[in-house]
């Protein structure tokens, strides 16, 4: 099956210390993964290595809906690469680089086949955002 694959990225004013802790620790996911005000992590697991698994509980705030994302690392380079694979054999890796003092996140990810790419790439894409958001001020 051919997939498609989205990309999106952002510049982040901080350093790749900084930048990898806020991305990979749980109490830090915990306050950005979610694409709008609406919603919230309230939960997040997680087993930085080859091989280990991640767990992050979405929700909408009013309670009527919400998803586990979660998934199994298959390559873990500390502070530059990650890459995983989602139970439903979706790719998606995440790469760490630094630009002039800023560290550039991209994330490349195969689109599901149930909702409009531009859709995934919006949403995934305000995630994104939203991590920036949290780096720059905490």
């Amino acid at each position: 099956m051919n997939k498609t694959k989205i990309t999106i990225e952002v510049l982040i004013s901080s350093d790749v210390y900084k930048v990898w802790e806020r991305w990979t620790k749980p109490e830090h996911v915990t306050k950005w993964n979610f694409a709008s005000d609406d919603w919230h992590c309230p939960s997040a697991e997680n087993d930085l290595r080859t091989g280990g698994k991640f767990k992050s509980r979405m929700e909408a705030k009013d309670g009527s809906f919400g998803f586990d994302f979660e998934g199994v690392y298959d390559d873990v380079i500390n502070q530059k690469k990650i890459a995983y694979t989602m139970p439903d054999s979706r790719y998606v890796i995440t790469n760490f680089e630094n630009q002039n003092g800023k560290i550039k996140v991209t994330t490349t990810f195969d689109a599901e086949n149930e909702n409009p790419v531009e859709m995934q790439r919006a949403g995934w894409q305000s995630i994104l955002d939203n991590f920036k958001k949290y780096v720059e001020s905490n």
